[in-house]
C-alpha cells in the first residue's frame, strides 16, 4: 500500500528531529528512512533540508537565553562581555574546519556516500569508535562550555570534519571528539549543540540554493508537516539527552549503531530489502 506523502514528511520529520542531536547519525537515518519510503528523489532530498532547520531551530529555543545573552553583551566591556565574545569566537573557529572541506568535497561525498550500504558501514565503525573512546580513561579539564579556550574549540571543530561522511554523525564526532580532548560529558554535549547552529545554519543556505530549482510552493504542506515534526521531536531529544548523560555514558549509542548497520547490510545483501542507491 502507498504511504501518503503528508505521512511521509512527518515520519521524516520525526526521524531527524530524534537523530540530529543523538550520536547516530541523523544523515545516515535519513538516507536509509528516505530509501525506504521511497521519498531519496531530488524532491526529498530538498525536503531533508527544510526539516534540518526546524531541527536547528529547536536547538535556538532550548538555549534562547544563553543566545540571547551572547547576543547582547557581544559589544559590552564587562567580564560578561568578554565571556561572549570568547563564547562566540569559540564556536566559529570550531565551525570553520568542517565548514572549509564541505565546500570542497561536498558534491563527490553526495556522489559516492549518499547510498544505504556506506551509510551502514560508517554507522557501524562510529559505533566501534565510541566503544574505544568510552573505554578510555577520561581525564576532565573543561568542566563547563564557558571554560573553553579557542584551542579547545578547534580540535572539536577538526573532530566534526569526520561527521562529512554520512553515516558517522556529526553530533556523534563532536562530543567524542570533545570527551577525547578533555571535556565534561556535559560540556562536550552543549558545545556539540551549539556548534549545530552555524554548522546547520550554513548547509541550509548552501543547499537551499543548491535545491532552488526544486522547492515549490506547492509543496508547502509537507515542509510545514515535516518541520513541525522535526521541531518538537528535536526538542524532546535534545532534552532527554541532557538527562541521559547526567548518569550514563554513550555506550547504548555505540551498539544501537553497530547492531543497526549490521542489520541493513544483511538485508542488503541478503536481497530481504531493495535498498535504493545501495
Amino acid at each position: 500500500m502507498e504511504i501518503p506523502l503528508l505521512l511521509k514528511a512527518f515520519i521524516l520529520g520525526i526521524v531527524e528531529g530524534l537523530t540530529e542531536f543523538l550520536p547516530i547519525s541523523s544523515t545516515g537515518h535519513l538516507i536509509l528512512a528516505g530509501a525506504l519510503l521511497d521519498f531519496d528523489n531530488a524532491r526529498g532530498k530538498a525536503f531533508y533540508i527544510i526539516i534540518q532547520a526546524a531541527a536547528m531551530l529547536a536547538v535556538c529555543w532550548e538555549y534562547r537565553a544563553k543566545i540571547g545573552e551572547v547576543v547582547f553583551c557581544l559589544a559590552s566591556r564587562t567580564e560578561r562581555g568578554a565571556n561572549a565574545r570568547q563564547f562566540a569566537f569559540n564556536v566559529a573557529v570550531a565551525f570553520v574546519p568542517a565548514a572549509l572541506l564541505g565546500l570542497v568535497f561536498a558534491s563527490k561525498i553526495k556522489m559516492h556516500l549518499f547510498a544505504p550500504v556506506p551509510v551502514a558501514l560508517a554507522f557501524i565503525v562510529g559505533g566501534i569508535i565510541i566503544l574505544w573512546a568510552e573505554r578510555r580513561e577520561h581525564t576532565v579539564t573543561v568542566e563547563a562550555v564557558d571554560d573553553m579556550r579557542w584551542t579547545d574549540a578547534l580540535k572539536v571543530g577538526f573532530a566534526q570534519c569526520v561527521a562529512l561522511i554520512p553515516g558517522m554523525s556529526r553530533s556523534g564526532a563532536t562530543i567524542i571528539g570533545g570527551l577525547l580532548f578533555g571535556l565534561s560529558r556535559k560540556a562536550a554535549t552543549e558545545f556539540s549543540f551549539f556548534l549545530a547552529i552555524p554548522t546547520l545554519f550554513a548547509a541550509t543556505v548552501y543547499e537551499l540554493f543548491e535545491e532552488r530549482a526544486v522547492l515549490s510552493f506547492d509543496d508547502a504542506g509537507i515542509l510545514l508537516a515535516g518541520g513541525v515534526a522535526s521541531f518538537i521531536s528535536a526538542f524532546i531529544a535534545v532534552r532527554a539527552l541532557l538527562r541521559y548523560i547526567s548518569r550514563h555514558d554513550f555506550t547504548v549509542f555505540a551498539w544501537y549503531r553497530i547492531v543497526f548497520g549490521i542489520v541493513v547490510l544483511i538485508t542488503a545483501y541478503g536481497g530481504i530489502v531493495e535498498w535504493t542507491g545501495g
